[in-house]
């Protein structure tokens, strides 16, 4: 059977090569333990709310929005959404109501997701009109 080729670490910053497919270098095998014990404390996606209504819900929100991004059509831009906000968020009291989600791009989510996290999170690379 063939060896896998080497791959760097996926600790950002970090050039050793792991090749037991682990994903992280000696050095940085704790980082893997923390995403797994991570992902555990966060629940599955139905234990957060985003089971098979939800998924029903997200289709119907898309269509009304004709699969266009909000924020970007207020901006004058027209972009393809390929995902469902919560415009107050869940944390801040926002519900599930359809008058509260609407259709956002990929970047307009992470700048809104950041922005509401105080910029805690990553801010989009690039915008992407389509």
């Amino acid at each position: 059977m063939p060896v896998a080729a080497p791959r760097p670490c996926r600790h950002l910053g970090c050039s050793k090569l792991v090749r037991d497919g682990s994903g992280y270098c000696e050095s940085h095998q704790p980082d893997r333990q923390r995403g797994k014990f991570s992902d555990r404390q966060r629940g599955s996606r139905h234990e957060r709310g985003y089971g098979a209504d939800w998924v029903r819900r997200r289709i119907v929100i898309l269509r009304r929005d004709g699969g266009l991004c909000q924020p970007c059509l207020r901006a004058g831009r027209v972009t393809t959404a390929t995902q469902v906000d919560h415009i107050t968020p869940k944390s801040d009291g926002g519900t599930d109501a359809e008058d509260n989600l609407q259709s956002i791009c990929a970047d307009c989510h992470a700048a809104k997701t950041a922005a509401e996290a105080g910029g805690a999170r990553r801010r989009p690379s690039s915008r992407r009109e389509g």
